[in-house]
């Protein structure tokens, strides 16, 4: 696909769709507001028409939430959410409301309207991390080509956790500070890691967020696995262009992708040139790494 037809294709899809999916306690609001860079909550919308949140709460509490309802920050319009509460019940009701969503979006003939990704959220701060509701989920729940990356939300827990164990272990406190986080991450990879990987649906990805309550904290890995999980380059130049507050992935991208494949081939070449700045295939070079730009108004003529 050309670089045009790609941004025919962004400029026509206009929001990258996600599913997040978690109990109440997970941490889901945190990572989307982290991940817009922002600290409001979200505007909600009801088949296309903003609705005052207060209304859908208490219909929340009555167990009338819909997962078609759509989570869009202002500071960053360029995603667009679908939370699914009441999942954590872990009944076949529920699960059934999920599946029919998922593959309903996946089939959907218009790509603004698909789902593009789902971040599945387990927070480690509970004694018992898998329940019911993973293993149904991870069990039963094909995605198709729709990618799902499990997010084990306050790992810092784990760390704790693993602090302790070190110092009747006999390390110092600076040791096991020290060791914290490595041994956390060990121990978990041993025991629950290895079981979720193991389920007929596993995720294509994992990442391990700590102290996401904290000023500053961002989910960098989090949208690097999500990016590299995505099989369209469509989707990950829209998903790429979407991280306002984090440029560096759509430098890597634009690198990674673009820059170096031309650079290599011209060091392979067996006459060693320099690629010229107003050559055609300098411009080819930077119109495909400015495609993973597009939040920038910048063309090929301005370089």
């Amino acid at each position: 696909m050309n670089d045009y037809e790609a941004e025919r294709i962004r400029s026509k899809c206009g929001k990258f769709r996600i599913l997040i999916i978690g109990r109440a306690n997970a941490g889901k609001t945190t990572i989307l507001q982290r991940v817009c860079n922002t600290t409001e909550n979200p505007v909600v919308y009801v088949k296309g028409e903003e609705v005052d949140p207060s209304i859908l709460a208490s219909s929340s509490d009555r167990g009338g939430h819909d997962i078609e309802n759509e989570l869009v920050f202002n500071n960053n319009r360029g995603f667009c959410f679908h939370d699914s509460r009441g999942f954590e019940a872990g009944g076949a009701k529920e699960l059934l409301k999920v599946k029919e969503f998922i593959e309903k979006r996946a089939k959907e003939c218009e790509i603004s309207d698909r789902l593009h990704a789902i971040w599945y959220c387990i927070p480690m701060d509970d004694s018992r991390p898998f329940t019911m509701a993973e293993s149904q989920f991870f069990s039963e729940c094909g995605t198709g080509d729709v990618p799902v990356i499990a997010i084990f939300t306050k790992f810092d827990a784990l760390d704790n956790r693993a602090f302790d164990k070190l110092k009747k272990e006999g390390k110092s406190r600076r040791e096991s500070r020290e060791l914290a986080t490595q041994r956390a991450v060990i121990d978990f990879e041993a025991i629950y890691l290895k079981m979720i990987y193991k389920y007929a649906h596993p995720p294509k990805a994992h990442v391990y967020l700590r102290d996401m309550n904290m000023e500053g904290s961002k989910c960098g890995e989090l949208m690097e696995r999500t990016t590299s999980s995505l099989d369209d380059e469509v989707l990950q130049q829209l998903f790429v262009s979407t991280q306002r507050n984090n440029v560096e992935v759509c430098i890597s991208y634009a690198m990674e992708r673009d820059a170096l494949p031309v650079i290599r081939q011209s060091a392979k070449s067996t006459v060693n040139r320099d690629i010229k700045r107003d050559s055609v295939e300098a411009k080819e070079m930077i119109r495909s790494m400015l495609a993973w730009f597009p939040q920038y108004p910048v063309s090929v003529k301005d370089v």
